[in-house]
């Protein structure tokens, strides 16, 4: 990624989402050269994935069930998406009208709508909120977010984020994370593949609905309540 700049301030709400008005700026790992390599990242779109870097059961093996990536139609509404990423309703809510994160499967049209979460948007709250957790402010996150929305969630799966509390570092090998924590610039990480793989182990507790219309398959908690639900018929 290259450092993208952006002008201009967030509106703040009142339970301090928003931190510094730091400059923004996301980088390739690499820290040699940036002139050249911010004016690439500017102008072409992000790649799909870097020569060399395997599947996905080559970068985090047994990450899903079945080695099958998340079904893209598949979302979660508004209260299973705070409790998996971990965020408050005024948190999801803000992010959503300022467009920082958006619910891809289903938004909010006309009354009594749902909105839905697809697991990749609930994969980057839980990104959004740790490197909020960490200082960065949300002008710098916002860049970083323009390009990891750009990627699939196989792509995601191998990067890991630093950040020198300013500036958000994209690393897609080893070679480029040994390279970024010589020059100083990590000061801490956030392995994507590692979020994905709680984000797996918590999003199974929660029922998901289809934006097709389809049936999903019920979760542990549903059926629970089924069954005592029953219960309760044959005994009252």
């Amino acid at each position: 990624m290259g450092d993208m700049p952006f002008d201009g301030e967030e509106g703040q709400p009142s339970d301090s989402e928003v931190t510094s008005d730091d400059q923004v700026g996301v980088r390739a790992g690499h820290s040699e050269n940036t002139e050249s390599t911010d004016a690439h990242a500017a102008s072409e779109p992000a790649p799909r994935r870097r020569p060399g870097q395997g599947s996905l059961d080559d970068i985090a093996p047994g990450l899903f069930p079945n080695d099958t990536v998340p079904d893209e139609l598949v979302g979660y509404r508004v209260p299973s998406a705070c409790q998996i990423a971990g965020i408050t309703y005024r948190q999801l809510d803000y992010w959503a009208r300022t467009s920082l994160v958006v619910p891809s499967i289903r938004g909010a049209a006309g009354s009594g709508s749902q909105r839905l979460y697809s697991f990749k948007d609930i994969l980057v709250l839980k990104i959004v909120k740790r490197l909020l957790d960490t200082g960065i402010s949300l002008q710098n996150i916002r860049v970083a977010v323009d390009h990891l929305r750009q990627r699939g969630v196989e792509d995601l799966a191998g990067i890991t984020l630093f950040s020198d509390g300013t500036t958000v570092y994209e690393c897609t090998s080893a070679e480029e994370v040994v390279d970024l924590l010589q020059g100083g610039q990590g000061v801490f990480g956030i392995a994507v593949n590692g979020a994905m793989r709680e984000l797996t182990g918590a999003i199974a507790d929660f029922p998901g609905e289809r934006a097709d219309g389809g049936v999903t398959e019920s979760a542990p908690e549903d059926e629970l309540a089924a069954r005592r639900k029953n219960r309760t018929r044959r005994t009252g």
